[in-house]
């Protein structure tokens, strides 16, 4: 788990993936990380990246092997992954492909209180947001479709997962903006009160309240 990384950062994990392929300096590193898109996989934070470095070179997941001088340029270190470093990139990998996380994400954030909008306004803002979702998966689509060209799928699975989430939501937000066009959400009625009488509806209680909720 996570919890026991010597370095948990995941940029760590895109630095081992760039050094399991060879022997590279940090600057080349990052260059190469960012020219596979690792800082869209991963949420790359670079302000962290040389302390990410020296704390995997800290813990013996990689090692320094020579410095190197291209003109006039600071002298740079070249770093390689050292066999512990490959365990953990595996290791590390299985862990991540195979345990689900809940993830934080900010559409559910606004569905948990999507209540203090008036059903209206919701319908409105939900009709926005998939009208960009559909845009968004259709770039995605011909993207991928022209990546695939010239790259083997193995190296856009990531990409493939994305536009399958993507798809989902859309999915998901027609089929809630088409209970709340037809007035079949269940409680709609109540929400709609809400806002035009500012009367609160009767709240759950006993075996029925959503677990979780306050005392």
């Amino acid at each position: 788990m996570s919890g026991r990384r010597k370095v948990g950062n995941l940029l760590a994990l895109a630095v081992l993936s760039a050094l399991v392929q060879r022997p590279m300096h940090p600057y080349e590193i990052a260059t190469t990380l960012r020219g596979w898109g690792k800082d869209h996989d991963m949420g790359i934070k670079w302000g962290s990246f040389y302390t990410v470095v020296r704390n995997l070179e800290r813990h013996g997941l990689i090692a320094a092997v020579e410095s190197v001088r291209a003109g006039r340029r600071p002298e740079r270190t070249v770093y390689r992954i050292t066999d512990a470093g490959r365990a953990e990139l595996v290791d590390w990998t299985r862990e991540l492909v195979s345990t689900p996380v809940a993830e934080q994400s900010r559409f559910r954030a606004g569905l948990s209180v999507l209540a203090v909008l008036h059903p209206e306004e919701a319908t409105a803002l939900l009709r926005r947001r998939l009208a960009l979702l559909e845009e968004e998966v259709g770039a995605e689509r011909a993207a991928l479709a022209e990546h695939l060209r010239t790259l083997p799928r193995l190296f856009l699975v990531e990409s493939e997962y994305d536009m399958a989430i993507r798809e989902a939501e859309v999915a998901w937000v027609r089929a809630l903006l088409a209970e709340l066009g037809s007035g079949s959400y269940p409680g709609l009625a109540e929400w709609r009160a809400f806002h035009e009488t500012g009367v609160l509806p009767a709240e759950p209680d006993g075996p029925g309240e959503r677990s979780g909720s306050a005392p």
